[in-house]
């Protein structure tokens, strides 16, 4: 949490997710595709470290697919329930604050609708509401620049500096980035399964919208009730990196709120 927080866990519109304030981590975590040679058996590392902030520590979770140096795992899977779950037709604004470790590096985080067993199975087809860091090369030859991302129907989407008409600059390791996303939960003919997000940090100064009307990957149109986190450290033929993505200060209130929780 950030250091001007006060002990109370939310003001009374805002559920706290997790803050990590605990010290104690009760994630659940499945390497569900773990090709690591030779063979580790639980290789991501997801784990509450600490920092010191002026005269105060502050606890955040940081997540890795695997150790620097060790390839194939291609699954790491990290999430937790929700306190309310997000029924289908409602409007719910998330709060998360992120901070890259280091690049090269492959992570995304959001919202799923499905339970446990089925996260396990379907891996990134689990998500709905999404974003992603990343640098890494895909298949089609695009490199991506470390930017925050969005999910489209079209794949995935730097979000944006819309006052400059241009795409937002990579996310600068070692800076905590504030993220608000406005998850819309109706149905796709109600005009939901989208969601715009908003960030505070770096190149953005102030609260900022930085994209409208991303889409939720799989559009189940079911009540959303975990949050979920995932990297990986790319195929060992040409691995990408385990560089890590620290996360601290989950929230979620109903409708659009764009104070901060605390």
């Amino acid at each position: 949490m950030l250091a001007f927080a006060t002990p109370v866990q939310a003001k009374s519109t805002w559920l706290l997710i997790d803050n990590f304030e605990s010290n104690a981590l009760n994630w659940t975590k499945a390497d569900t595709q773990n090709d690591t040679k030779p063979y580790i058996k639980n290789p991501q590392i997801t784990e509450i470290r600490a920092e010191k902030t002026g005269h105060d520590t502050n606890h955040y979770l940081i997540k890795k697919p695997a150790e620097e140096g060790v390839i194939g795992n291609r699954k790491a899977l990290s999430f937790y329930p929700l306190p309310k779950a997000v029924a289908v037709g409602e409007t719910v604004t998330f709060y998360t604050r992120i901070n890259v470790e280091s690049f090269p590096n492959n992570h995304a985080f959001g919202l799923s609708n499905l339970e446990p067993a089925q996260i396990k199975q379907h891996g990134y087809d689990a998500f709905e509401a999404t974003l992603r860091v990343t640098d890494k090369a895909e298949s089609n030859g695009i490199i991506n620049d470390g930017a925050l991302m969005v999910k489209t129907d079209a794949g995935y989407s730097n979000i944006q500096n819309y006052s400059m008409a241009q795409s937002a600059k990579p996310l600068k390791p070692g800076n905590w980035y504030e993220v608000w996303y406005v998850v819309n939960n109706a149905t796709v003919n109600n005009g939901g399964q989208q969601y715009d997000v908003y960030v505070k940090g770096g190149e953005f100064t102030q609260q900022t919208l930085v994209y409208k009307s991303a889409t939720f990957r799989m559009k189940r149109e079911k009540p959303l009730i975990y949050f979920l986190a995932n990297c990986n450290t790319g195929p060992k033929k040409k691995p990408y990196g385990n560089g890590g993505l620290k996360y601290d200060d989950l929230y979620m209130r109903t409708g659009k709120d764009l104070s901060r929780p605390f």
